[in-house]
């Protein structure tokens, strides 16, 4: 509500377009004054995050994968890389983080969105967090959100409640064919909040989701410039998540590239990694697990299996970047290209649900009836070099590609080896946001307080302008926990797991745990941990999960 009134009066928005942030009466006088002909441009820039689902640390170009994906490289070779960016290692709880700036058990989203009945466990955005898009849009910008929610729909969250003026969305995810069945198949689709029909004509079906979100947004985009005003989108695919589908013409590319199998295919992307400067080649790439088998041990059928299921993920990344490539290109043509940041990233790390031979359900595979999960076996190459997938706190699960794009502010690297190596976390998006916007983020809002923000801008990053403050990164899911400070990271898989110490700057890929040999450095990140996760409603947990929403 306060955002509505603000933004309906004409003085809120002739103040918010005064780039001379040091003389405010100026602003004041001018409308006050009503001097005709006056109209001072407003520079911030425009913004664009958009996040992936499901999607391993090395499956595109930059990092290392053999899928073509032309416009992210682009983007990065004409940007920023950020080798050590981080995610929470789960859907709910990365968007929470994202959209607020705040570790996700402060947002009450520690698991996923069912109601736990304790604070960090509510399985909603609370009263005590902002989103970006509320905070924005207080300072005068066009907010819009397209694909995936999932902060707490059904319990009344919802993207035109929290700060979007605009939003296709659904609920949750899964959705990738207007015509889908089966799985995910009755998920339901809002246009600023009204329900739609998947085949409502204005959307021109049959569609292919990573098409209908960015399609979409640029509509929206194109309502901003209309306004004169800078935009923030929030582009949240629902893609590479299952069940995993795509056009049938993009699989029928990659049949047949992945009968080299998982083995081969993880040494090649480590190959490349070590090539780029992504990955020291000091740190030992993480040896398949007991329960994989080696790719030669498989009969040809098998091998036959799991290469199909590979090209449809395949094809889900291929997709992605297609639709990256849309968005450049709408964004050049209307002259807003130069002063928009484009920020990419994955909200965890592969994921290797659906065990270790995955699902391959249906008629035709990767087709809107099917039912494809690619498993742990592909998890574990979607995730090179790394220990570990989506659920964890090992670097497998929490690790994420981030590439920055804004030809205004970023030099472009002469050096393609160059990377951005300080650790960050997708809490720091929310305050970057800020920073860039020119913004205050609040003490309170619509009469509660609000937490303060726990992240930082990554502006003295992306442009050399300012200091980043080193700090230490915490993390907690599914009693999974992790703390990092400096290079020392104090990890443990499960509540009851025995914590293990690794040094990540020589061994980032976690294979040589110095914890029987540091146990007071053990015990000290310990009690560090715990006394972060007493004061941001990690702790107490739930005694007993509910079925997830």
């Amino acid at each position: 509500m306060h955002r509505v009134l603000f933004a309906s009066t004409s003085f809120y928005r002739s103040v918010c377009q005064i780039r001379f942030r040091a003389a405010p009466w100026m602003a004041f006088a001018l409308v006050a004054l009503g001097l005709p002909g006056w109209s001072i441009a407003d520079d911030r820039p425009n913004i664009v995050v958009i996040m992936v689902d499901d999607m391993g640390f090395s499956d595109i170009g930059p990092y290392g994968s053999e899928i073509p994906t032309p416009h992210l490289d682009a983007l990065a070779a004409n940007g920023a890389k950020f080798s050590q960016f981080y995610n929470t290692g789960r859907c709910c709880p990365t968007r929470a983080a994202l959209l607020t700036g705040l570790y996700s058990h402060q947002t009450g989203i520690g698991w996923m969105t069912t109601d736990q009945k304790l604070e960090g466990y509510r399985g909603r955005l609370n009263d005590q967090c902002v989103t970006i898009g509320e905070v924005l849009g207080q300072s005068g910008y066009f907010t819009a959100m397209t694909g995936k929610w999932h902060v707490g729909f059904k319990q009344g969250v919802t993207p035109w409640g929290r700060g979007f003026d605009r939003s296709l969305n659904l609920p949750a995810g899964g959705l990738h064919f207007s015509n889908q069945t089966g799985s995910k198949g009755g998920t339901k689709l809002f246009l600023n909040g009204q329900e739609v029909a998947k085949d409502d004509p204005q959307f021109d079906p049959p569609w292919y989701g990573s098409d209908l979100w960015t399609e979409q947004g640029i509509e929206f985009i194109d309502e901003a410039i209309a306004e004169d005003k800078p935009f923030f989108w929030y582009l949240a695919h629902v893609a590479t998540h299952f069940p995993c589908m795509a056009p049938e013409a993009t699989i029928a590319k990659y049949r047949g590239k992945y009968m080299h199998g998982w083995d081969k295919l993880r040494e090649e992307r480590y190959a490349r990694q070590i090539e780029s400067g992504l990955v020291d080649e000091s740190w030992s790439l993480e040896p398949r697990p007991e329960q994989i088998p080696a790719w030669d041990s498989l009969s040809q059928e098998e091998k036959e299996r799991y290469d199909d299921m590979m090209a449809i993920y395949a094809a889900m990344i291929e997709e992605i970047d297609k639709n990256i490539g849309k968005l450049v290109a709408a964004l050049d043509s209307r002259g807003k290209l130069d002063n928009t940041l484009i920020l990419f990233l994955s909200d965890n790390g592969g994921n290797a649900e659906g065990g270790v031979s995955g699902r391959y359900e249906g008629d035709s595979l990767g087709d809107p009836h099917s039912n494809v999960f690619i498993g742990r076996c592909w998890a574990h190459l979607n995730n090179t070099p790394f220990r570990k997938y989506k659920h964890y706190n090992h670097e497998g699960g929490i690790a994420t590609p981030l590439i920055a794009h804004w030809p205004a502010k970023i030099q472009p690297a002469t050096d393609q080896k160059t990377w951005i190596k300080t650790p960050t976390h997708v809490i720091d998006l929310m305050a970057t946001c800020v920073d860039l916007a020119k913004a205050e983020y609040p003490t309170r809002f619509n009469g509660n307080e609000i937490h303060p923000l726990e992240g930082q801008s990554l502006q003295p990053l992306l442009t050399g302008v300012g200091e980043f403050a080193e700090r230490t990164l915490y993390w907690e899911h599914e009693g999974n926990a992790a703390v990092r400070a400096g290079n020392r990271k104090l990890v443990r898989q499960g509540a009851r797991g025995e914590w293990e110490l690794f040094d990540l700057g020589a061994d980032r890929t976690e294979q040589a745990n110095l914890a029987t040999a540091n146990p007071d450095e053990v015990s000290d990140l310990q009690k560090q941990w715990r006394q972060w996760a007493k004061s941001h409603q990690v702790l107490p947990k739930p005694t007993k999960k509910k079925k997830k929403k």
